[in-house]
């Protein structure tokens, strides 16, 4: 299957050259011949027109210097059903869907029908190997098994907590300051992942990697997996978690147990010796940490930066706490959390994620889908689908989540956080596959907001009243960073 679909790529990219000369040549007399294949229902300014052989070429390369979020986005909210079948030269086909009945057939009623697609697995396998986001079956299961064991332990859970304190404390509000007090623009971007990789590393392997000091200095193990998409770098991740792995191993000879509490002493000390399978699923750990948090907490501070009153709401929340708030206090801090819904509803971590279907399907919405065709959810069309959050799908609106409580007295009346189901808000992904870290993950970042709006105001610096670009490899990020002025409030 795999050897057909890569001889059927190679072939395309042989011809198409040649018949995209031969076409734009001749399209006048190509589009009289050979008319549209697109549904009478669909919007035809934003439906891409499909053609014999080509597909829907000329669409591809007329929008080609568009952000193709956004253009996705527009088809799928101009099809009656929210799904769109994209046509590919030489007849492949592929599936795009924000239709929430569709995602929950994808990722939960359908599950074992809609594995990671094989394209996917190839180009990802040498950084994460069989790990649990690279692979599916029985060895997913495994996984999904042991980590979510060690996820539901409290003392990972205060391990955590113990971590994000010190590098937030230690490291991350000392770098904001002295900002602050020399009025230079950061990277916070940068800064962002830097926390997060600090955080993760430690979390992870009980190794500080120590990239968010004041030089900010180009960490080696950081670096590679800016650039795991090269197999040097690649083989860099690997062979040093390798090396780490190695040292543990050693000193769990040397005692019974180790009496640290990262992932990798935990896998270690309950039985998973082998090499490859602790370096994978470590791997694929770091990989989600690092970049999940750090994108939502970058996209957060942009959108609140320009909404003044969700701002004050969640200072208001912030000051009604400690001025070390312990994580216990953190979680009640209700706004807080729908402004990172919120934020997140719009510039998801993850805008979109492919499947490939095993077998023929029918989705909910009538949609047939071959065997072997490629399946994408599509969770940043999803949070700007009129359909799903109504007209005013564009503004930031943390309210959106909320609730009153009726049953306290009025004058004491506060917020509840109203959440929607995760097949129409798929963040986090849903079913089986569903974010093991998901509450953790809201933790750590209501910490970091709480601890860094107390102390300061974040001003975006762009040139020219620029606004961000979003770019995408396998998580959402602004293209050329995030410049921004820290300043210290009253």
């Amino acid at each position: 299957m795999l050897d057909l679909e890569l001889s059927t790529t190679l072939l395309s990219i042989l011809l198409l050259p040649f018949l995209f000369l031969f076409i734009i040549k001749w399209s006048s007399i190509f589009t009289t011949l050979f008319p549209s294949k697109s549904p009478p229902n669909s919007t035809t300014n934003k439906t891409p027109t499909s053609y014999p052989i080509v597909g829907s070429l000329f669409s591809i390369y007329a929008n080609r210097n568009r952000n193709r979020f956004d253009w996705m986005s527009e088809i799928l909210s101009s099809s009656p059903t929210s799904t769109f079948v994209l046509h590919r030269p030489l007849g492949r086909t592929h599936i795009f869907t924000a239709n929430p009945s569709n995602v929950e057939h994808i990722l939960k009623s359908h599950f074992h029908t809609y594995p990671k697609s094989a394209f996917f697995r190839m180009t990802q396998a040498d950084l994460l190997g069989d790990g649990i986001f690279n692979t599916n079956g029985e060895s997913w299961k495994f996984q999904r098994q042991v980590a979510s064991h060690e996820f539901n332990t409290k003392s990972l859970r205060k391990f955590i907590e113990q971590v994000v304190d010190t590098e937030l404390n230690d490291r991350l509000v000392p770098i904001l300051s002295a900002a602050a007090n020399s009025n230079t623009v950061l990277d916070l971007q940068d800064i962002l992942q830097r926390f997060a990789f600090d955080n993760v590393c430690a979390i992870a392997f009980g190794y500080d990697p120590a990239s968010l000091v004041p030089s900010l200095p180009q960490v080696e193990f950081m670096k590679s997996f800016e650039d795991a998409n090269l197999r040097i770098a690649v083989e860099g991740v690997r062979e040093f978690a390798k090396g780490l792995i190695k040292e543990k191993k050693q000193l769990l000879n040397e005692k019974s147990e180790l009496d640290s509490f990262d992932l990798l002493s935990r896998f270690l000390s309950s039985g998973h010796s082998d090499e490859n399978f602790v370096t994978d699923i470590v791997i694929s750990f770091i990989l989600a940490g690092r970049d999940t948090t750090s994108a939502a907490l970058v996209w957060f501070f942009w959108l609140v930066s320009k909404n003044p009153n969700a701002e004050g709401e969640i200072l208001r929340e912030i000051y009604e706490k400690s001025e070390s708030p312990i994580f216990k206090e953190v979680k009640d801090m209700v706004y807080t959390h729908t402004s990172l819904s919120e934020s997140m509803r719009l510039y998801p971590p993850v805008p979109v994620d492919g499947k490939q279907a095993v077998a023929d399907d029918v989705l909910p919405d009538g949609t047939f889908v071959k065997k072997g065709t490629p399946v994408a959810y599509h969770p940043y069309a999803m949070g700007r689908s009129e359909k799903i959050w109504g007209k005013d799908w564009a503004e930031f609106k943390p309210e959106r989540w909320l609730q009153r409580d009726d049953t306290a007295v009025a004058d004491q009346r506060k917020w509840n956080f109203v959440g929607r189901d995760p097949y129409t808000y798929p963040v986090f992904q849903a079913g089986p596959r569903v974010c093991l870290g998901r509450e953790m993950a809201f933790l750590q970042m209501r910490r970091v907001v709480a601890g860094v709006f107390r102390r300061f105001r974040v001003v975006p610096a762009f040139k020219d009243g620029k606004e961000p670009v979003l770019v995408s490899y396998l998580t959402s990020k602004m293209e050329g960073g995030f410049p921004v002025r820290i300043e210290e409030r009253a």
